[in-house]
């Protein structure tokens, strides 16, 4: 089995990229438009410039670096993922798909190819919505599928809107719809990313090739109470948003249980305020993230969920739901998945076709091209966490296949030596 991909290279893009934390020797953290994410950006933009890519950096913050074509008309194919993450996650969620790229370039540099069509690799914001909530931010608005006028209605925990937050990198908020790319200026649309799950080193597989990404939805419940003294407020003369919210909350898996077929739901962040020992709560919100197979899945456990979070606006407590988010599941480019699953074969690495349960550039991006998404295993499964891994020969093996795809769909061909006398 040969190989084109320097794994000591991509290690060094990885290891490179993992410098840039807000909490060293805790995880990666590296929330959009932070000081790290700025350091991340600059790093990125100088390997790209190193790969011989002329780099430009869009309205809201996405990194674009170009291959160009012998026909630089022709629509380019996209190839990246994103350089955001969670609090206290892994090295490889994102990174992973964005040194695929950067490799890639390396290599079509190293072999002397020249595309027939430009390649532009991409690193997106805010794919994780850690910051702003919702995720996939970049992503949707390059889609044109968020209306860049939220920008300044989506809030981070402090406060600040995304609008403020571009304001403050060095970008015009103003400027936002220019990042919108208009339907049939990209070609293809290819990621790569980590499995985020077992099935690949419990199989013992090389890759997997995703054919579906389920659909997926993020809500915001908000209760809210009144505030009052803990020791001086009878209990039944309280409106405690806490109280309110737990009863919600010990609904809210039994619902993901009567949907079945692999729905889930998860509430992964709370907050309650005023936040005294000693106060009663006046305000909860937490998000509610719900997946699914199918769409009639989806819609029903969104609808479920409002039920019940309807049901228990009493006892003076109102109750409030904000959809963040809403993307249907969407299935890829069945040509593209052809490829990829030739190219890993003529590679001699095994294989396997994967629904993915989770969400991804890719799951936007699809709306605007054919797209394909390659994963590569993680170890024990584990993602999202400081114990995030993938080893760097496994890596080096899913950017084969995506640089092999991009080979061939890109029509790269080794130029004509100089000078060359034409019969």
């Amino acid at each position: 089995m040969s190989g084109y991909a320097d794994v000591r290279r991509v290690r060094g893009l990885i290891e490179g990229l993992d410098r840039y934390t807000a909490t060293p020797g805790r995880g990666t953290t590296r929330l959009t438009y932070s000081p790290e994410f700025r350091a991340a950006r600059n790093f990125v933009a100088a390997e790209m410039t190193a790969a011989g890519l002329a780099v430009r950096e869009d309205a809201v913050g996405n990194i674009f670096g170009r291959i160009e074509g012998r026909d630089p008309d022709l629509a380019p194919i996209l190839v990246g993922s994103h350089l955001d993450s969670v609090p206290h996650g892994g090295r490889f969620d994102g990174p992973a798909g964005v040194v695929a790229g950067i490799e890639s370039a390396f290599l079509f540099r190293d072999l002397c190819l020249r595309p027939e069509r430009p390649i532009e690799v991409v690193a997106l914001i805010e794919e994780e919505g850690s910051r702003f909530g919702g995720g996939l931010l970049g992503s949707r608005l390059l889609a044109g599928q968020l209306d860049p006028a939220r920008l300044a209605d989506l809030r981070d925990a402090a406060g600040v809107s995304a609008a403020q937050a571009i304001a403050a990198y060095g970008l015009d908020p103003a400027e936002a719809r220019r990042a919108v790319l208009a339907p049939g200026s990209v070609h293809a649309f290819l990621e790569l990313h980590i499995e985020q799950g077992p099935v690949l080193e419990a199989e013992g597989r090389d890759i997997a090739i995703v054919e579906r990404i389920v659909g997926l939805a993020q809500l915001m419940v908000t209760v809210r109470g009144r505030a009052g003294h803990a020791g001086t407020t009878p209990m039944h003369a309280r409106r405690d948003a806490l109280v309110g919210a737990v009863l919600i909350l010990a609904q809210l898996p039994d619902l993901a249980r009567a949907v079945g077929s692999d729905a889930v739901l998860t509430v992964g962040k709370m907050e309650v305020l005023p936040g005294g020992a000693n106060v009663i709560p006046e305000m909860v919100s937490f998000t509610v993230d719900l997946r699914a197979p199918s769409e009639a899945q989806l819609t029903r456990l969104i609808a479920m969920t409002c039920e019940v979070v309807g049901a228990s606006s009493c006892n003076g407590l109102e109750c409030r739901i904000e959809h963040q988010l809403y993307v249907p599941p969407t299935p890829l480019s069945g040509r593209i998945c052809a490829i990829l699953t030739a190219e890993a074969e003529a590679l001699g690495l095994s294989h396997r076709i994967m629904v993915s349960g989770a969400g991804h550039d890719a799951m936007i991006l699809a709306g605007l091209a054919p797209t394909g998404l390659v994963f590569v295993p993680s170890r024990g499964g584990i993602s999202h966490a400081p114990e995030e891994w993938t080893d760097y020969i496994q890596l080096a093996r899913g950017i084969d296949v995506i640089f092999a795809t991009l080979r061939r769909m890109a029509g790269a061909t080794v130029p004509e030596p100089a000078g060359r006398l034409q019969s």
